[in-house]
């Protein structure tokens, strides 16, 4: 699970038949169709490996190692979704209002802060995402963006709702490894 990363469980969670294969060479091969139109050159050259090697990686006689493995989950993992899917997914889920029936789990014993304070509870944050949040995270097309639309929540959270405290997404920080969608 630690190569999909926060914005690969996210994705998973939201789009659950959409789920990344596990092998590298459905995951190579996927991707080079997907994302590269086919392109086994323009797929090599955006990973920075030689042509053979991404032919290697989908015949499953080389597997992608390191950074290159990571990019590659993540990549599988978002290629699993179209941008059509994603919007009507979104469009769903912002018609549901302020409650979109799903939630969020941030792990703060170990892993969360709020910058400029050292107070920590030893409780889990549980979020109920409001549709325009889940839509939010439906839409999202990386890491960058799913933490920030968590960290709305966490401030709106903190705040009492919209408007009422002076936190803002910037005041968090939590570890992704620690943090689930249901």
């Amino acid at each position: 699970m630690a190569g999909k990363g926060l914005f690969g469980r996210v994705r998973e969670a939201l789009f659950p038949s959409r789920k990344a294969p596990v092998q590298s060479t459905t995951q190579a091969g996927q991707v080079r169709e997907r994302k590269y139109g086919g392109n086994t050159k323009a797929m090599a050259a955006a990973y920075g490996v030689a042509p053979r090697t991404v032919l290697r990686w989908i015949d499953g006689t080389r597997h992608p190692k390191g950074e290159d493995a990571e990019r590659l989950q993540r990549e599988a993992v978002d290629v699993q979704t179209t941008e059509r899917g994603r919007e009507r997914k979104a469009k769903q889920l912002a018609q549901r209002g302020t409650v979109s029936g799903i939630g969020a789990r941030v792990g703060r014993a170990v892993s969360f802060e709020i910058r400029g304070s050292d107070a920590v509870r030893a409780r889990d944050i549980h979020l109920n995402l409001t549709g325009e949040q889940a839509a939010a995270l439906a839409l999202a097309e990386n890491e960058d963006e799913v933490r920030q639309i968590v960290g709305q929540a966490l401030a709106n959270y903190f705040n009492g709702g919209a408007g009422y405290g002076g936190f803002s997404a910037d005041d968090f920080d939590f570890d992704p490894n620690d943090f689930d969608l249901s």
